[in-house]
């Protein structure tokens, strides 16, 4: 037997749950998240039992940051102490029967430094448990500590296996091929399939091939999905620990493992450090978290077995790469934190990738080509790009994309994919067409297109009278005049058009103009009246179409009908089809996403135009504070992609939103330092 002892590094932003004793549908409630840097990921429940299928120990990026396999579910451990039995995991069945109860032996639980720590007391025993990734790795190790204890302990640690996409549920009786090896076991799930190891260097391991049967996912009930799923259990291992003394499971789709806990521990810290170091040294403990949980999102993309870039996920657990989701939360996960390297990184990735002047939409999770059904992805895109020069002060990424830049632009005036074209009678951006979805708004069930917003779309023509001006100040910057006196000229007239958006009935802007829905006005054209807040992006931009009486307007409205303490309403509660939660099967639920639906990225955009129009920063501060308490709330240390639009404001969707994490971050850091 052996000790660890773990370096601690100067910041220590330490999370713990919030009263997590007591009944199991408490308990069950607070999830938690580890990462891998290439797409894989941990996840699971403080009660140590899995409510969604995208629970496991060991859910292994394929084709990195894709290709999402669960291999290991769980590892259920039992200790034997002083002639009793205590099972320190819980497991729900499908008949309603939750066993064993483990919880009720669950001393406490907190993240330090992002990374999940379990303590279990029972009798005179006090053990500790922390989970993490090996970064680049498909690596979990699982280290269990006696802290405390009189007498020695036999511990029994089962894993749970399997093979399958993690969108699916496996269901038994096929046959997993075993393998012992030095110090455990490995996998092979049938013919070409990845094969995978689970070792202890201090434990022995015990074939006995079995299958567990009918796993409960309640997670997977309220979203009306399958909701059960079988696992196969390899074996078990036999350990003996006495206190100071500590084990490690090591589970990974590698040849070959030659890691402990101690040494990676070490890869990770130095990460830890490199997103907490260009904090400000007075940045609150949340705010550190934050910045931690920032970091799970930026993975790197691979291409025929090679490293080829950097992306960032959309959300856990289900999303990945998405060209809108990056563009919007790359300044909060990157610049804000100064990983200038990582952020040029990202946009040359994605730079490569346009086609037709157009960004990629995502990149499907079976190594399919990419998809590019996005308006508004290749706008942001744009206004990324000139993020990262007011931030980093390096104009040469901006002047070596510039020939792609312009080719985008005039992409967009000529036409391109799905309608996205200028009107040359306006200079304004229009887009869509029948049975596609292109703008944020982009819920879509079978053939239904939830909100089409086919035509000009109010935060469409904000992004691209912003770009229009990004594009001239780079012209001039490269001395190119004439095109920068074309791009002044065409944003100018952008500008007058868009005053066609304003709504004096209302005292707001239109959110589409010039398409199928809306009330048909003295022009012929239609105009549609719903208050959502996409019109805020025409205040909070940096370059705003609206003169500051109508910015304020903006502002006020949406503070009175659409703000909430955990972002805004997608539509007012007061239109028609309003939704005030976020339930059901998936057609329901997609019914909802944009019909009310609070999301929390829209902070970010609501504070920079709340700054605008009054000065304040100490009011607009305030506005974050709910998400402090949140970190407590759902996924410990994450923060939710959307909540119920009425109290109390119920966490729903993705556990864990990049640009949600990012754009609190964002505004934070201009808010706290006068950025």
């Amino acid at each position: 037997m052996y000790t660890e002892s773990f370096k601690i590094p100067l910041m220590t932003p330490s999370l713990a749950a919030p009263d997590i004793k007591g009944d199991f549908s408490v308990v069950a409630q607070h999830e938690w998240l580890l990462t891998n840097g290439i797409g894989g990921f941990a996840s699971g429940t403080v009660a140590e039992a899995h409510t969604r299928r995208y629970h496991g120990l060991l859910i292994a990026a394929l084709t990195p940051p894709t290709g999402r396999t669960l291999l290991v579910s769980k590892l259920d451990i039992s200790a034997h102490y002083q002639g009793r039995d205590y099972a320190l995991f819980s497991n729900e069945f499908a008949d309603g029967t939750i066993a064993p109860q483990g919880f009720e032996y669950l001393e406490s639980f907190r993240l330090e430094r992002g990374l999940p720590v379990w303590r279990y007391a029972f009798a005179d025993v006090l053990i500790e448990k922390r989970i993490i990734m090996q970064p680049g790795s498909n690596t979990t190790l699982v280290n269990i500590k006696v802290l405390q204890a009189g007498d020695s302990l036999a511990f029994t640690l089962t894993p749970l296996c399997t093979y399958r996409d993690y969108h699916s549920h496996s269901h038994g009786g096929w046959t997993l091929a075993i393998d012992e090896i030095c110090d455990g076991f490995a996998v092979s799930a049938f013919a070409d399939a990845c094969r995978y190891r689970v070792s202890c260097a201090q434990a022995e391991f015990i074939g006995a091939p079995d299958w567990y049967w009918q796993f409960k996912h309640r997670m997977e009930t309220a979203r009306g999905l399958d909701d059960t799923e079988d696992l196969f259990r390899p074996g078990y291992f036999n350990l003996t620990l006495s206190q100071g003394e500590t084990a490690t499971v090591v589970l990974s789709d590698e040849a070959v493992v030659e890691t402990d806990f101690a040494t990676v521990m070490g890869q990770i810290e130095p990460e830890q450090q490199s997103l907490l170091q260009n904090l400000p040294p007075d940045a609150p403990d949340w705010i550190q978290q934050l910045a931690l949980a920032a970091g799970q999102f930026t993975v790197t993309r691979f291409q025929d077995g090679q490293a080829a870039g950097a992306t960032i996920i959309a959300g856990y657990p289900w999303f990945t790469d998405w060209g809108r989701d990056t563009m919007i939360a790359l300044p909060g996960l990157t610049l804000t934190l100064a990983r200038f390297d990582q952020a040029a990184d990202i946009l040359r990735t994605f730079a490569e990738h346009v086609s037709e002047g157009m960004l990629p939409n995502r990149f499907p999770d079976d190594d399919a080509p990419p998809e590019y059904n996005t308006v508004d992805a290749t706008l942001w895109f744009i206004h990324a790009i000139d993020q990262y020069t007011r931030y980093s002060g390096d104009r040469t990424l901006a002047q070596s994309l510039y020939p792609l830049l312009n080719d985008i632009i005039e992409w967009h005036r000529k036409g391109t994919r799905y309608g996205i074209a200028v009107d040359a009678r306006d200079g304004l951006l229009a887009a869509g067409e029948a049975g596609v979805q292109l703008t944020w708004m982009d819920a879509k069930v079978g053939d239904w297109v939830v909100t089409p917003r086919i035509g000009k779309c109010v935060e469409i023509n904000a992004l691209w009278y912003h770009a229009l001006n990004i594009m001239a100040d780079l012209a001039e910057q490269l001395n190119e005049r004439p095109q920068a006196v074309d791009y002044r000229q065409r944003a100018a007239q952008v500008q007058a058009s868009f005053q066609r958006f304003w709504n004096p009935a209302r005292q707001y802007l239109y959110d589409v103009i010039d398409g199928p829905e809306g009330d048909v006005h003295d022009d012929g054209r239609r105009y549609d009246s719903r208050l959502r807040p996409n019109q805020l992006f025409a205040v909070s931009l940096p370059h705003s179409p609206l003169v500051p009486a109508r910015q304020k307007a903006v502002v006020e409205v949406c503070r009175q009908q659409l703000l909430t303490p955990f972002g805004l309403r997608s539509l007012g509660p007061n239109e028609p089809g309003y939704s005030a939660t976020y339930q059901g099967n998936g057609r329901q639920r997609d019914a909802a996403y944009h019909q009310g639906t609070v999301w929390a990225w829209l902070i970010g955009a609501f504070v920079d135009a709340h700054v605008r129009v009054y000065q304040d920063k100490n009011e607009a501060l305030a506005l974050l504070e709910p998400f402090r308490q949140h970190l407590n709330a759902a996924c410990i240390g994450q923060v939710s992609e959307i909540f119920d639009a009425e109290p109390p404001f119920t966490p729903r969707g993705c556990f864990a939103q990049a640009w949600s994490v990012a754009e609190i971050l964002r505004v934070w850091r201009l808010l706290a330092t006068n950025g």
